[in-house]
């Protein structure tokens, strides 16, 4: 290796340990999470358009029930640290597994709605706790 290039990428190794240490602990967790989404293949959620058959990964970090037009809607906020969706199952009041801080991978069609992305009852497969 010349020593052009070792002075070239130490500035780059630099910038990043420094980027590490000065970044909150939130952003740290989202570059991680953001990380595993790609390298596992799945579609990150920013960039998920409106009608668009996508397959996501990511982190539960809400659950609550909605009730729409009378009926009972388990809603939960999914998180992979580019973006979020709303999660919807109507006619559901709870699924077993479905709580703040699971990870899970979820199927389906992205509808946006006032710039918010929701997903109607979506396929999902729950990861195995810690992962």
């Amino acid at each position: 290796m010349s020593s052009d290039t070792t002075r070239s990428t130490r500035p780059g190794m630099w910038r990043r340990a420094l980027s590490m240490l000065t970044s909150s602990q939130h952003d740290i967790e989202a570059a991680e999470l953001q990380e595993d989404v790609l390298e596992s293949g799945f579609d990150p959620i920013h960039g998920c358009a409106d009608r668009e058959l996508v397959q996501l990964r990511g982190t539960i970090r809400t659950v609550t029930l909605r009730p729409r037009a009378g009926t009972p809607a388990l809603e939960a906020e999914l998180y992979d640290g580019s973006g979020t969706v709303a999660l919807v199952w109507l006619g559901r009041r709870r699924i077993a597994g479905i709580e703040p801080g699971r990870g899970i991978v979820v199927r389906g069609r992205i509808a946006v709605h006032d710039d918010r992305r929701v997903m109607y009852n979506p396929r999902y497969e729950l990861l195995p706790l810690g992962e």
